[in-house]
């Protein structure tokens, strides 16, 4: 305060139920105009002080539990009604004295829609990725270690080269599970205690590993190059098709209200389920579950659209694959209390998660080509009738520039317990920019990127 010029001041405590809300400071540059006369005046407006602070206080607790609970939980606004209904019968049976606990809630007879758009060969990139990196960190190490060799000619400096180059020679010809873990553990309790040492040693040297240093990530402790730029890529697609399907959720949950769920993964995958059971309105008809399915059909045709602008820019080149898969039969959905989220409830359901995790991973019947394939959208069924829906929507879209003419009838390899899939294959049709009014196909596209 002194060094500020003030030369009188009230310091308060502003104080609700033993608890230290904040403190009041009030300042003059005027020695004397704040003293006890007028300090006793605030007692008059301190309980509103302490008031208005409290208030402010409980609002933004408030605030931030609804952001947590928003950001955080599972419950979607579209079965919230069904949690809030099922917490009054908790409260009211509480509050007359009764034991009561939340009982599971299931959502009978609502019909399954689940998308996804994968990136291809996700697991090999980033493989190819982690081996650039460890090659690159341990020519790094290498090329230290010979002029330290120079300097100070020790047969160690020559052992630890030669474990460098088997090191090197492992990676390159198969990057097993642990290999990643070994090479970072001879780097962390072989080499860096070794620089340690040495750096203190000369300038020279000093500087050699100054080198190394400036070339190794801060906050991993390895080089993170290759990997990095995989990372950025995933990111960067996965942001961008997640933002396209919120988006466009709003305008589908004005259409009907239905339940949705989006995971990030190696590309995005969406669950959505409708049916009578979770709106409070007795009025479900199948209409609202033919138009969720068609607006399905388009959001995806329009997310490949934005991945293809969005691939030229991206650091690590990629590939995405889109599927649909329907299930014709309704089922239950149930929220698992103890684990937080919506599972399908009963033994024939579970056949659903069943083919979800797996039937991206498929081939064609007798071929070794996969039913998922970059550049066109796979939609997978069992039943007649849902072939028959989907030619519909494919000739809707086709005659509105989404698809392409390409469409194919194949058939699904058996998967574990489950038979007779088969599936429509569609190619995309790609805007080369937003100004263009031409359309290409993947092929095209591709043909005009080389």
């Amino acid at each position: 305060y002194h060094e500020q010029g003030i030369a009188s001041a009230i310091i308060t405590p502003l104080v609700a139920h033993e608890e230290l809300l904040g403190v009041m400071e009030i300042v003059s540059k005027k020695p004397g105009e704040l003293n006890s006369i007028n300090a006793n005046k605030l007692q008059d407006i301190l309980p509103f002080l302490v008031d208005s602070l409290r208030r402010s206080k409980e609002e933004k607790e408030n605030l931030l539990e609804l952001l947590i609970q928003s950001e955080c939980t599972s419950i979607h606004p579209s079965v919230h009604w069904r949690f809030r209904k099922e917490a009054e019968r908790v409260l009211k049976l509480q509050q007359n004295g009764q034991m009561a606990n939340f009982r599971e809630v299931v959502f009978e007879d609502v019909y399954p829609l689940f998308g996804q758009m994968d990136i291809k060969g996700s697991s090999d990139a980033r493989n190819e990725a982690t081996k650039k990196d460890l090659v690159l960190q341990l020519k790094l190490v290498h090329k230290i270690i010979e002029k330290i060799h120079v300097i100070e000619p020790l047969p160690i400096y020559e052992q630890l080269s030669f474990s460098i180059k088997e090191y090197r020679q492992e990676i390159k010809e198969t990057l097993e599970v642990d290999t990643e873990q070994r090479v970072l553990s001879f780097l962390q309790e072989e080499i860096i205690p070794l620089y340690r040492h040495l750096e203190n040693k000369n300038d020279q040297l000093k500087e050699l590993i100054q080198g190394y240093y400036d070339e190794i990530d801060p906050q991993k402790g390895f080089v993170y190059q290759h990997r990095k730029d995989y990372d950025d890529s995933v990111a960067l697609v996965n942001r961008t098709l997640a933002s396209i399907l919120d988006r466009k959720q709003n305008d589908a949950q004005g259409m009907y209200s239905h339940y949705y769920e989006r995971f990030k993964t190696d590309g995005v995958e969406h669950n959505m389920y409708i049916g009578e059971s979770i709106t409070k309105e007795l009025s479900f008809n199948k209409i609202y579950l033919y138009n969720l399915r068609l607006w399905q059909l388009q959001v995806m045709c329009e997310m490949e659209n934005s991945f293809y602008q969005l691939k030229h820019n991206l650091p690590v080149p990629m590939e995405v694959a889109s599927m649909i898969l329907v299930f014709s039969n309704s089922l239950s959905l149930r929220f698992r209390m103890d684990e937080k989220r919506f599972d399908v409830d009963g033994t024939y359901n579970a056949r659903y998660e069943v083919v979800k995790k797996r039937v991206d991973k498929a081939y064609i019947k007798n071929t070794e080509e996969r039913i998922t394939q970059p550049g066109k959208i796979t939609v997978v069924y069992s039943q007649t009738e849902d072939e028959k829906e989907y030619f519909g929507y494919i000739k809707f879209l086709q005659s509105k520039k989404y698809l392409g003419a390409d469409v194919e009838v194949l058939e699904l390899e058996d998967l574990q317990g489950v038979t007779g899939l088969k599936a429509l294959r569609v190619n995309v049709l790609y805007k080369d920019s937003t100004e263009d009014k031409k359309y290409y196909t993947y092929d095209d596209l591709m043909e005009t990127l080389r």
